[in-house]
């Protein structure tokens, strides 16, 4: 079931000339000429002289746009992480990608702008609308562009994502990467259903609240005590089989750790390493900052069979393996687990977070997502669960997933961004993807990129396809 969209889905929003007139300009941080640029010199080569802003909205966002002489008529809009926030104006905005890929692009013409929301934690909200508003300081700068591209990382991910579903008006294409794209619900819940089996069976007398926190220091606590549940349990065959059945709710990677060689596919206790070293940043992520800007609890486990998640997790054989080796009865801990006492959500909440934002897949602009193998910040099923969305809209064809193959947080090379960004662009303007979204050939895209340019570095496209999301969520979808 889908909730309505807003009314701006699919209707222009544009900024009001009064609040253009109240945004004031900091100081630059590099030199920059007036913003005078004539409309008519985008996509000249030479057109113009290059245009570098940085200014402080009316709501006290910060923005940054970096428009290159010679304009190709393309920008990038970018959103950060989370608790990325300006919180002051000498905080300035970012671009986007990694410091080789910001040149690369600005080197052959491409526009790059990036808004930095004075809110912060999950700031989703302000960053919609903050976005558009950059976007229109550009295109009174330099003239509209041609084509808008919405890209960003973690949490701007998920604002890229949300730019695709709620202003076709405004972007042309999407590309989210390492992205939270199955929705703040849906990735707490994820998280409440490994701490909750932690809790359960390892912790079930340390007090460790789980939702509710009330306050920073609330938090702190919880996951204080959590962590030395954790550290107490990894010393024993015991608490390694269990930690190992909570990580498989939670869907942590067993690859988790940079620089580490993959764990073979039946080195059980090498990939319970993985996840135990995951396990406090996946599972005990921060909740108080979003319960506290949602007004409640988001995250519920009624009605959850834990039982048919291990089925369904990909996890099954390895923690039977450490359930055997330690001496324990899975059955009886699932049976535990099932007889728990069970935690609700506040529907308020949740429709704040489905509006802020998760996404009901309905596209009617391409996107293309970008994901490491081995991520948990989030899972790497939240890419499948976004998949599963769209395909469910019945827009599939407007999607396409690129993976690298290495662990870790948006780790990405120069090459496997400028690929992505080239390949996203060729299908808004084709309006075909044609074979360059696959994994073959965005490795031969990145590697002719890097043999022209080695500071883009290496890339580690792979064909892979994420476990399935255990408990997607789309608007409308609470029990």
């Amino acid at each position: 079931m889908h909730l309505p969209h807003p009314p701006f889905r699919r209707a222009a929003t544009a900024v009001t000339t009064a609040a253009l007139a109240l945004t004031t300009i900091a100081p630059p941080l590099v030199a920059a000429p007036p913003a005078t640029a004539s409309a008519a010199a985008v996509g000249s080569a030479g057109g113009h002289a290059p245009v570098s802003l940085r200014g402080v909205h009316p709501t006290g966002a910060t923005y940054a746009i970096e428009i290159p002489a010679g304009w190709n008529g393309t920008v990038l809009s970018f959103s950060p992480g989370y608790g990325q926030g300006a919180g002051d104006q000498r905080r300035p905005a970012g671009l986007g990608g990694n410091a080789a890929a910001q040149r690369w692009l600005l080197d052959h013409g491409y526009a790059l702008a990036g808004t930095r929301p004075y809110g912060d934690g999950w700031a989703v909200e302000e960053t919609l609308r903050d976005s558009a508003t950059t976007l229109t300081v550009l295109a009174r700068t330099a003239g509209k562009p041609r084509t808008t591209l919405a890209w960003g990382s973690s949490m701007g991910g998920n604002i890229a994502a949300g730019l695709a579903e709620r202003r076709p008006d405004l972007v042309d294409g999407a590309l989210p990467y390492c992205a939270s794209v199955a929705g703040p619900v849906a990735m707490l819940n994820q998280a409440l259903d490994g701490a909750f089996a932690f809790t359960t069976l390892l912790a079930p007398d340390a007090g460790v609240p789980l939702v509710r926190l009330g306050s920073a220091g609330t938090e702190a606590g919880a996951n204080a005590a959590a962590r030395n549940v954790l550290d107490a349990a990894q010393r024993t065959p015991q608490g390694r089989a269990r930690i190992a059945l909570s990580a498989a709710f939670a869907q942590i990677s067993t690859w988790s750790v940079t620089g580490t060689p993959e764990p073979a596919a039946d080195d059980w206790a090498g990939q319970q390493e993985q996840q135990y070293a995951a396990f406090m940043p996946t599972v005990f992520s921060p909740r108080f900052p979003l319960e506290q800007r949602a007004g409640g609890n988001l995250s519920w486990n009624t009605g959850v069979d834990y039982r048919a998640l291990l089925r369904h997790s990909g996890r099954t054989r390895q923690v039977r393996a450490l359930y055997a080796a330690a001496g324990l009865d899975l059955d009886a801990d699932l049976t535990r687990l099932g007889s728990a006492p069970r935690i609700s959500a506040d529907p308020g909440a949740v429709a704040y977070m489905e509006r802020n934002f998760t996404p009901d897949g309905e596209l009617d602009v391409p996107v293309l997502t970008l994901h490491e193998r081995g991520d948990n910040f989030p899972t790497v099923t939240q890419a499948r669960a976004y998949s599963d969305a769209v395909r469910r809209a019945g827009d599939g064809p407007m999607l396409r997933q690129a993976f690298v193959d290495r662990p870790g947080h948006c780790g990405y090379t120069g090459a496997e961004l400028v690929a992505t960004v080239l390949t996203l662009e060729t299908r808004v303007k084709t309006g075909r993807w044609g074979d360059g979204a696959g994994a073959p050939e965005l490795g031969r895209l990145a590697a002719r990129l890097a043999a022209r340019d080695p500071d883009l570095g290496t890339a580690r496209f792979v064909r892979f396809t994420p476990d399935r999301f255990l408990r997607p969520h789309v608007p409308g979808g609470l029990r």
